[in-house]
């Protein structure tokens, strides 16, 4: 009886020690994890940023800009995705960024202080750049804060530069300026080199890239000391991601990642322009001989105009086969390697194969245009799509349609495809900001070029001898072969 009673006791102890086991497992909450977890979880880093030539933008090569590049080596380093988010203006990437389940971090040029402070944590900097004011060549130079008096300013709303003129206003109170969210900075720009608005504050980083499509801005002075530029990450007490951010960011910055971006994106700008007929024709004589069979080869076999092709080849590199940008496209036809490889182009340097790449991908290209685009019209919008890409393309035809213009017309479609560097109206488009203006002159320049190819290859021409008195060079000769396809005015 007494061996029953202590079994039972024993049994009633090891049951109600395991009932106190449960019950304080049970109220153990489970680990959260960190910002830094979730991210290397989901497998996906997601990053808000602004549809802007300094930040992120997609162009035939796919998604590009210096944030982009930066962003997306941020995540290889991880090991996850990249996945982009844009905002409409800096009031929103802020807010998109402090909501629940919002982005990871905003990587978009942005400047710490201010009142954001207290919404967001900032990374280290990583570029450092200056606030200018700019200004109209041909107008009075501000050359100091109280010359903004009485002056038409615009800037972007919820920027560091709004902030930096309200400080301004106290000290000077005639001036006036407009915040506005519908616009990016290059439309400032714009609006300021045609004078619609007197002045602009930019930061130099931004000015550098795209000073040369805007010919009268200049710059009339620093506004402050130079300042770095940083990410932002949601406000929390989680500093798990903010330290791989920094870490990351400070690497950068010793092995020289930073300095390569820098140097790629705002060291140089590609000028596309026409460089004179006189000049192109003393490249007729001294450089396309060595070329012009493997032109004329490509086109044969290809069922395409040599001289249509050669152009493209001017246009890409004066005809010179080493020639290489440091974006990293290369060739006497300037192929990506991802195009190259696309096209079996084994070495981009070798002006044959480049040539042979070069004109099957632009007959690629012009192959996968809608059946409803006919020639000549056809040729023109192959050309762009080369350039700006089939997506972007689209877009301005779409913009096109929705004018009450012809989206299979070249003139109604040439119309539209500056817009897309515009915030007003490329927020409206898929996909997104482009320079759209480039890829006009891109194609403008070709038409030139192919058509004083045409009238120094007319049929006493052939043989590849380019006597330099048959020249027909525009404003000395004004006739023109019938079969050039150039029947409506660029």
């Amino acid at each position: 009886m007494l061996a029953l009673t202590v079994s039972r006791v024993r049994r009633t102890a090891w049951f109600l020690a395991a009932c106190i086991f449960l019950l304080i497992s049970g109220c153990t909450e489970a680990k959260v994890p960190t910002a830094l977890e979730r991210v290397q979880k989901d497998g996906v880093l997601r990053v808000i940023t602004r549809n802007s030539p300094a930040t992120y933008f997609q162009d035939r090569n796919g998604d590009t800009g210096f944030e982009y590049e930066l962003a997306k080596r941020f995540a290889d380093s991880l090991g996850v995705k990249l996945e982009i988010e844009t905002a409409d203006n800096l009031d929103d990437l802020y807010g998109q960024l402090g909501r629940e389940g919002g982005p990871n971090l905003a990587a978009a040029g942005l400047t710490p202080g201010g009142d954001r402070s207290s919404q967001v944590r900032y990374s280290h900097s990583y570029l450092d750049v200056t606030p200018q004011v700019v200004f109209r060549n041909g107008e009075q130079r501000p050359t100091r804060p109280e010359d903004l008096e009485d002056k038409r300013i615009v800037v972007l709303k919820g920027s560091s530069h709004a902030a930096q003129l309200a400080e301004l206003k106290k000290q000077f109170p005639r001036i006036t300026y407009r915040e506005s969210d519908a616009d990016e900075m290059v439309d400032l720009l714009r609006m300021v080199d045609v004078g619609e608005i007197d002045v602009t504050l930019v930061d130099s980083n931004e000015l550098a890239m795209n000073q040369v499509y805007f010919p009268n801005v200049r710059v009339a002075f620093d506004l402050g000391d130079s300042r770095g530029l940083a990410w932002a990450l949601p406000a929390s007490d989680d500093n798990s991601l903010l330290e791989k951010v920094n870490a990351f960011l400070d690497k950068a910055k010793q092995d020289g990642l930073l300095q390569r971006l820098k140097d790629r994106y705002y060291g140089h700008v590609d000028v596309l322009g026409y460089v004179g007929a006189y000049t192109f024709a003393q490249h007729l004589q001294q450089r396309l001989p060595k070329y012009e069979q493997h032109f004329r080869q490509s086109g044969q076999k290809l069922e395409a105009d040599w001289r249509l092709l050669a152009a493209i080849g001017y246009q890409e590199s004066m005809w010179q086969p080493d020639a290489t940008s440091k974006t990293g496209v290369r060739g006497l036809m300037m192929l990506t390697n991802r195009t190259a490889q696309a096209m079996g182009v084994a070495n981009r340097l070798d002006a044959k194969q480049s040539i042979q790449g070069g004109s099957k991908y632009y007959i690629q290209v012009k192959d996968e245009l809608p059946e409803s685009i006919q020639d000549p019209d056809r040729t023109w919008f192959a050309l762009a799509a080369y350039n700006i890409g089939g997506a972007h393309l689209d877009d301005a035809r779409k913009l096109a349609e929705q004018e009450g213009l012809n989206p299979n017309k070249w003139l109604d479609v040439k119309k539209m495809l500056p817009r897309l560097a515009q915030k007003q109206w490329y927020r409206k488009t898929r996909y997104g900001y482009a320079r759209g203006g480039e890829t006009v002159h891109f194609v403008q320049n070709i038409r030139r070029y192919y058509d004083i190819l045409t009238w120094v290859t007319q049929p006493q021409m052939e043989g590849g001898q380019l006597a330099e008195s048959g020249l027909h060079l525009p404003g000395v000769n004004k006739t023109k072969p019938q079969d050039t396809p150039s029947d409506e005015k660029l």
